[in-house]
């Protein structure tokens, strides 16, 4: 018995038609799985977003080379007025730029002057110190922090300070400055989260200020268990009020419950509420004794 071997098999003439048919579908399939492919590509492939660059700041630390230039390399600080000296070139403008813009700059002036026929230069922040936001008030770790990223917003913010405090409220104040105007906004941070309120979100930008205040209290005293104060929530109604301190003394009655509240004009007015109505930032309820 004789076996085929690799020789027979390249002499060996298969019938026209089988060839042609093999052929044929073997492309129908190369170009099936090319269109998957493709499709595949295409719907994994990250999508563009218009996050602008980081701005160059004041007090910012750069690293400036120029490739094949090892000469040229520069660590050195953005001053105040946002400029930096460069070797050859002088004083250069670079604060507020973007580092893509502020590196075309440089290398126009060393292009300019003759100094390099092709420079490539890259610009590296090896400090943020110019684009800082400060973060105040009833926050866990207040202080001035460094815009990271062009794209950072005001939850990013929040959570580097550690979050709102247990004292805090729930509404931040944002007070900035867009288009050359001075903007300021009061911001429900639960509310952004929970109806999905995004566009409360926002970018922040150098100089911007976050504040969180105090959260709101009321009082209670009187006939009740645990009299004090207490943070007053969202929604909270008399009943609930009660509640908190801890329900009603033997000697107390539900009808004996007024209300200490001023009015917009600092006026105290005494109001007997009803057990559903919500208290209001301030409030003083008491529960007066039974006389039966």
């Amino acid at each position: 018995m004789r076996y085929l071997t690799a020789s027979d098999l390249a002499h060996a003439e298969p019938a026209p038609g089988f060839v042609r048919r093999l052929f044929l579908g073997m492309c129908a399939l190369l170009l099936v799985s090319l269109a998957h492919a493709q499709a595949a590509q295409s719907e994994g492939a990250p999508k563009s977003t218009d996050a602008p660059e980081y701005a160059i700041g004041a007090g910012d630390v750069l690293r400036v080379s120029v490739f094949q230039n090892p000469d040229l390399t520069l660590e050195t600080r953005v001053s105040e007025n946002g400029s930096i000296s460069y070797p050859l070139v002088g004083t250069v403008s670079v604060g507020g730029e973007s580092l893509s813009a502020a590196e075309k700059k440089i290398a126009q002036r060393l292009k300019d002057g003759g100094f390099v026929v092709q420079p490539q230069v890259t610009i590296f922040v090896l400090q943020i110190h110019g684009n800082q936001v400060a973060v105040l008030g009833q926050v866990n770790k207040p202080g001035r922090y460094p815009l990271d990223t062009a794209n950072s917003h005001l939850s990013d913010l929040l959570a580097t300070a550690g979050g709102i405090a247990s004292t805090g409220a729930d509404v931040v104040i944002f007070t900035g400055v867009r288009g050359g105007k001075p903007v300021r906004r009061e911001i429900d941070i639960a509310s952004m989260f929970l109806s999905n309120e995004r566009d409360n979100d926002i970018v922040m930008q150098a100089g911007d200020i976050l504040y969180v205040h105090r959260a709101p209290v009321f009082y209670i005293y009187g006939e009740v268990q645990r009299p004090g104060v207490f943070r007053l929530e969202r929604g909270v109604t008399v009943m609930q009020a009660l509640a908190t301190g801890g329900g009603l003394t033997a000697k107390g009655t539900q009808r004996g419950v007024r209300i200490q509240r001023r009015d917009p004009q600092g006026k105290v007015l005494a109001v007997e509420p009803l057990l559903d109505e919500q208290l209001r930032p301030d409030d003083v309820v008491y529960v007066k004794e039974s006389i039966f």
